[in-house]
């Protein structure tokens, strides 16, 4: 077995690391493997990401051959001990069942229950056509923050590159199985700013400013929308612009501007024990049974869910869930419902601040 120590030429992380933990409970890694199944693969190298009191550091355990599985396995759990968040990308599908599964065949007795896992893949995978990303894998993120690394090579094509090494052990084979694992580790650091989208979603925002705004659509109607400027926990590295449902989202830095349309009309709200109420037909409304005696009963019919309703004109905003109570709805069996702006609700900057995170999660479930 090899032990492979450096230093990791990092001044400075561009992601606050202590949303996540203190900085010195933090331990990143990854491991490479000669397949997927570790009943018949090998796992021959783990690296792992920490920080000290010179800077970040990089250790890595190299098996030279595969009957050192279970030193470079000891290593890293002896090693992982003084921690207690393991950051990874998708390590909760590969890297730790992998592990897990080869100690069960070596007979070796470690586990990551003291390690609680942070999975950056499972953060980011709701977000994924929201940032735009073709898929999910570690060099596509890095892509997209604009980072580059060294190696050239993927995970599959290295297992060439070991198994040649284990035949016939070259520096210059080591040095490239070496350098792939740590361009992953390394790049665990590198593409943490990401997570200020998850961020962006799994915390509060705060409404900074709301206003309503009038303009001309394209047929020269007059249209209403609401325009509200949001304050980020955390500030995104790279801009981005999704819509959904004639809603816009703009978010640069630490800060994201929400349209969203406005709705003038008469729209309905629904009773929902519709058995207790009449439906007058002339009037198209409904009213209680225990007003019921001052209406003729030639005028009245016992009231079904779809017509157990009263109306109201005023302004209203979309809502995709209930939000906001009472919701109204155009027709019965309408899925688009909506809340009434309310001068109760134009005072309260919290209602906003809750409305935008409602608007923002629509926006990125249906982003396509």
């Amino acid at each position: 077995m090899r032990t492979v120590p450096q230093s990791l030429k990092l001044t400075e992380l561009a992601y606050p690391i202590d949303m996540i933990a203190p900085i010195d409970d933090c331990l990143f890694f990854d491991i490479e493997t000669t397949g997927f199944t570790a009943r018949n693969c090998d796992l021959y190298l783990i690296g792992c990401a920490y920080h000290n009191d010179e800077g970040w550091q990089l250790i890595q355990w190299f098996a030279n051959k595969p009957s050192e599985q279970a030193e470079i396995i000891a290593a890293f759990f002896n090693f992982a001990s003084s921690f207690s968040h393991l950051i990874h990308f998708n390590g909760s599908n590969f890297d730790i069942p992998f592990i897990e599964q080869k100690c069960e065949q070596l007979h070796l007795n470690y586990s990551f229950e003291h390690l609680k896992g942070v999975d950056l893949y499972k953060r980011l995978a709701p977000y994924k056509n929201f940032l735009g990303l073709d898929n999910m894998k570690q060099k596509s993120i890095e892509a997209f923050l604009g980072i580059t690394r060294e190696d050239k090579y993927t995970g599959g094509e290295l297992i060439n590159v070991y198994q040649r090494f284990v035949e016939d052990p070259t520096v210059e084979d080591l040095e490239i199985l070496l350098l792939h694992n740590a361009d992953d580790v390394r790049g665990l650091l590198e593409i943490l700013p990401i997570l200020s989208y998850y961020d962006l979603f799994n915390r509060p925002l705060k409404a900074k400013k709301v206003q309503a705004n009038s303009y001309q659509d394209y047929y020269g109607a007059t249209r209403q929308e609401l325009l509200m400027r949001l304050s980020l926990p955390v500030s995104v590295p790279v801009p981005v612009k999704a819509h959904a449902n004639s809603c816009v989202v703009s978010i640069e830095d630490k800060t994201a501007r929400l349209r969203v349309p406005i709705y003038e009309e008469e729209l309905k709200y629904f009773y929902a024990n519709y058995k207790e109420y009449y439906y007058l037909p002339e009037e198209d409304l409904a009213i209680h049974k225990s007003v019921a005696s001052f209406v003729d009963k030639e005028y009245r019919v016992q009231a079904t869910a779809a017509n157990c309703y009263t109306k109201k004109y005023s302004t209203y905003l979309p809502q995709w869930d209930v939000l906001i109570s009472p919701f109204f709805k155009r027709e019965y069996h309408s899925k688009e419902i909506f809340f009434e702006i309310t001068d109760d609700i134009k005072q309260s900057r919290d209602v906003f601040s809750r409305y935008a995170e409602h608007v923002l999660h629509m926006i990125a479930y249906e982003t396509k």
